[in-house]
């Protein structure tokens, strides 16, 4: 049976075994014993599911995936167990599952629940450099997981209903991340940023934590190439912008890129040091960007083929069966930074993080990749028409950043 079939048993398994207060897929909520949340994890999922809707054209997928956001959605627009003064980026993310869903079931509550989440955003405490804290609870962090939480949600609200009134907002945000957190000798971003400088994970000159988390730079990755998406051929300034950061961090992130299996390692650059393992999460993270990437025009054609290896990696290293039930493994539990002393930010905090099965942050990213290899195999290799790649110049499609050139790595 082939990595599609198997994948789409996978899937079915999830949707069957999972319900709003109780999903399969969401290992921090089982482990804890807690009851189910508003959260980015489900928020992950159920728009995977919906993108999986749109390309099979299955209503089953589609009909999970409203009842599942419809739980916690309100007539008047309030969300269970949302609570916008937490200022949390993390809770947004869900909230990218409102467009569609509004615009595929009609109900208002859907549109006034993008107005509760926007209010977040609109009070949202800032870095002195103009940047959304990740959280109130981490006063003046950046996490690069938080870029990829917020922006596109906020970018797609300014452009549907204020009229990109704060577009320009949202971009800044990625050009202080670009100039702030990218190593200029490998191009790969440091996990976290701490504007006060005070916090005892950073650097106490540049604020910055110690290592390359490969989730939080496939967050990043996919926060540049969704927010691209949004973007209309008008920005073109800024759609060239985040064009030449993603091209330049797919670059960066080629050499790393385990010759074997095509994944990546949990700490990028230090693949050879024990215990470092093959992580899936980023790895499927990074497989969906670049397939994405080249869908959509931002990356040569010839990129697919480290995408796809990825993908090919991540079923045949991670998928496994046992007893009819199928499973996802080498997921990264969780991992982060801010006040907790035991997340220091070192090689060895990385490595200490459990590994978990069937997590969505692991699970999610692989349904988007195998979403980008059917869009792929149905276009036959063709770039997608429906895609805004043709705000760029035929002559220069790159916007005068060619990927492997200017990089030097591909």
């Amino acid at each position: 049976m082939g990595c599609n079939q198997i994948l789409d048993r996978y899937i079915s398994q999830l949707i069957e075994t999972s319900t709003p207060q109780a999903p399969a897929w969401n290992i921090e909520k089982i482990r804890a014993g807690k009851e189910n949340t508003w959260n980015y994890i489900d928020g992950c999922m159920i728009k995977a599911l919906i993108e999986l809707h749109e390309i099979t054209g299955e209503q089953r997928y589609l009909e999970f995936a409203d009842s599942y956001i419809d739980f916690f959605v309100q007539e008047d627009g309030t969300i269970k167990h949302y609570d916008p003064l937490e200022y949390n980026l993390d809770n947004v993310n869900a909230g990218k599952t409102l467009y569609r869903l509004y615009e595929l079931t009609g109900k208002e509550k859907y549109r006034l629940a993008m107005d509760t989440i926007y209010g977040q955003l609109e009070c949202q405490p800032r870095t002195k450099e103009g940047v959304f804290w990740h959280k109130k609870v981490y006063p003046n962090q950046i996490w690069l997981d938080g870029m990829y939480m917020a922006q596109p949600f906020y970018m797609q609200y300014e452009l549907s209903f204020h009229n990109r009134r704060a577009c320009s907002d949202s971009y800044h945000m990625f050009q202080v991340v670009h100039s702030l957190m990218r190593n200029e000798k490998n191009g790969l971003y440091y996990h976290a940023y701490d504007s006060s400088k005070k916090q005892f994970w950073c650097d106490p000159v540049t604020g910055l934590s110690q290592n390359f988390w490969l989730r939080a730079e496939g967050w990043f990755a996919m926060a540049l190439i969704d927010t691209w998406e949004l973007m209309p051929p008008s920005m073109s300034a800024e759609k060239n912008g985040l064009r030449e950061m993603f091209a330049d961090l797919i670059d960066s992130m080629l050499p790393y890129q385990d010759e074997k299996t095509g994944m990546w390692h949990q700490v990028i650059n230090l693949p050879n040091i024990a215990p470092n393992y093959l992580e899936e999460s980023g790895s499927a993270i990074f497989a969906n960007a670049i397939m994405k990437g080249c869908r959509l025009g931002v990356l040569p054609e010839r990129y697919y083929e480290y995408g796809r290896r990825a993908f090919d990696g991540v079923c045949e290293t991670c998928l496994s069966e046992k007893d009819g039930q199928l499973a996802l493994d080498n997921i990264c539990l969780v991992a982060g930074l801010g006040n907790n002393t035991h997340r220091e930010g070192t090689f060895d905090y990385y490595m200490r993080e459990p590994i978990v099965k069937n997590d969505a942050k692991g699970v999610a990213p692989l349904v988007l990749a195998y979403i980008e290899v059917m869009k792929h195999d149905k276009l036959d290799g063709a770039v997608d028409p429906s895609s805004p790649a043709g705000c760029c110049s035929t002559e220069d499609p790159w916007g005068g950043y060619t990927p492997g050139i200017n990089g030097k790595k591909a």
